[in-house]
């Protein structure tokens, strides 16, 4: 009887043992199986921090570089001049409100000038179909002669049409065709092209 109790004693142990290294078993399986469901979750940093490379990469892309025209005065009249500004934009519209914007703020070195008329406002601009029209506000109308204004004119003309030199362009006052320009009644005759404006607005 005595052996049959210390036999069952040593059945219970053998089964508490063999539980113990169940459990250690199946403990070490989760462990094992959590870590490889978590490894492709640390693969993803690595991914993302691509990521701010490709903006900056497309923003590059669609930087463009427009001119916006200045007037450098000589003995007898003036020279429309070029300065490059880089614009970050796409569109052809959108580079060239941006030009324009800095082409009403006013130069930046000393040795351009403009005959634009300070306050004069961008109301709008568009271009499609090798076509440009501007509208502008009424301040571009004010004060000067026929040199101030044929100088003005030449400005809007070469920087509207700084994406495509062949372009046509129209100019508007309020929304309105500007066909007289100034006090002396400057007539213009649209569109107006780069070559149109040499031949019949000389500087």
């Amino acid at each position: 009887m005595k052996d049959q109790q210390g036999s069952n004693r040593i059945s219970s142990g053998v089964i508490a043992s063999v539980a113990a290294a169940v459990v250690a078993v199946s403990g070490g399986v989760a462990w094992l199986t959590s870590q490889s469901n978590n490894s492709p979750v640390q693969s993803n940093p690595a991914n993302t921090v691509k990521q701010p490379g490709n903006n900056s990469t497309a923003l590059q892309g669609n930087e463009k570089t427009a001119n916006i025209y200045w007037l450098k005065p000589t003995e007898k009249s003036f020279n429309l001049v070029p300065q490059p500004v880089k614009v970050a934009a796409s569109q052809p519209n959108q580079v060239l409100e941006t030009a324009f914007q800095s082409l009403l703020a006013g130069p930046t070195e000393g040795t351009d000038s403009t005959t634009i008329p300070k306050g004069t406002k961008l109301l709008g601009l568009k271009a499609e179909n090798d076509q440009v029209r501007v509208n502008l506000s009424e301040d571009f109308t004010n004060g000067g002669g026929s040199s101030s204004m044929m100088g003005r004119v030449g400005q809007v003309v070469y920087t509207a049409t700084t994406l495509n030199p062949d372009a046509k362009v129209y100019i508007d006052v309020d929304g309105k065709p500007l066909t007289v320009l100034g006090g002396e009644g400057v007539e213009l005759e649209q569109p107006l092209t780069r070559n149109s404006f040499k031949k019949n607005y000389p500087l």
